[in-house]
């Protein structure tokens, strides 16, 4: 359902369903309920300057029954934010798509305590385009390849490719060269396939007994000394050779489940460096730009919809931890 408001500051305006029946006999009943706690004099305050509307943009007051409207709208307030210290880099722009460089730390999409800080906010505000939307989304952690619609008139055309799977996604990662102790040794490269789920209520994804449904081909391209920059091409022999010794790894996932490559990482025993979350749930601490988690998005391949050319887009980040070759 498309909101009546138009994007404001780069936000959408909040839509809320009120509820079909209970003890209000208004609208701003039902907002006093949930909210009236919080900022009543601020809810009568929007309620008399119409800032508060209900489907084809027909503005509420405070005696507007809560039969009237199935849903409404309105903007939030929202607090300051502090600005997270790193920058998008633009990559390709035309009619239809926005190809971006998103950082480590932020956001794809508003959300929680970060709103302004996303990056579908900071782009729309610094390009003027209200109506980008992603078309997929990078964890707040994940840095790389971003790809945004910007013709709403097109976007559905886009939308289908990644609804069927068919656009080719290509990660990095840096992890450990060999399994942590007690998982066996791998043959790269392998594929790992298993059935992943995620609930609202649980921060982590869970690897469960069932039909795979998450799978992910992994490669090793290079080994190296942890903090140097002796790196080597993997052979057989370039194992543990007394020393603590890191790798690059290719990730190409056929599925895009939540979390997908960091639990494949850690299900073998190489969890990705700096990873707060897999294999194993670390304290919540502040964010440490110095220590960003090793996963890149490096590149995207379909076939365009519109020109039925193939095209491929390149990251031109690099992970800290990794080889500063050529790619």
């Amino acid at each position: 359902m498309q909101s009546p408001l138009p994007v404001r500051d780069g936000v959408n305006a909040t839509r809320l369903r009120l509820p079909d029946e209970g003890p209000w006999t208004t609208a701003m009943d039902y907002m006093m309920h949930r909210w009236g706690h919080i900022d009543p004099q601020g809810i009568e305050d929007r309620f008399d300057a119409g800032e508060i509307v209900g489907e084809g943009g027909i503005p509420l007051d405070r005696a507007t029954k809560l039969d009237d409207h199935t849903f409404i709208w309105y903007y939030r307030t929202l607090p300051p934010e502090t600005r997270i210290p790193v920058e998008i880099s633009i990559l390709h722009q035309d009619e239809h798509l926005l190809v971006v460089d998103k950082p480590h730390f932020l956001p794809t999409t508003p959300g929680g305590t970060y709103i302004q800080e996303s990056a579908l906010v900071r782009l729309r505000n610094q390009l003027n385009l209200p109506d980008l939307i992603p078309m997929h989304r990078l964890d707040r952690m994940t840095a790389g390849l971003l790809l945004l619609s910007t013709n709403p008139e097109t976007r559905g055309k886009y939308q289908v490719l990644f609804e069927k799977r068919q656009v080719q996604k290509e990660y990095e990662c840096v992890s450990a060269a060999e399994p942590a102790a007690g998982y066996p040794a791998v043959d790269f490269p392998v594929v790992v396939r298993n059935r992943m789920t995620k609930s609202r209520s649980y921060l982590l994804a869970e690897v469960i007994a069932g039909e795979p449904n998450a799978e992910t081909r992994i490669e090793r391209l290079e080994t190296f000394d942890a903090g140097t920059s002796s790196r080597a091409p993997f052979t057989a022999s370039s194992g543990n050779q007394g020393h603590q010794r890191l790798a690059r790894y290719r990730l190409e996932p056929h599925s895009g489940k939540t979390h997908q490559l960091r639990v494949h990482m850690a299900s073998l025993g190489l969890g990705i460096v700096n990873d707060a979350f897999y294999p194993d749930l670390l304290d919540k601490a502040p964010d440490d730009y110095a220590k960003p988690l090793q996963l890149l998005a490096r590149g995207i391949r379909f076939v365009d919809p519109i020109s039925n050319q193939p095209v491929e887009y390149r990251s031109r980040l690099e992970l800290s931890e990794a080889a500063q070759t050529p790619r």
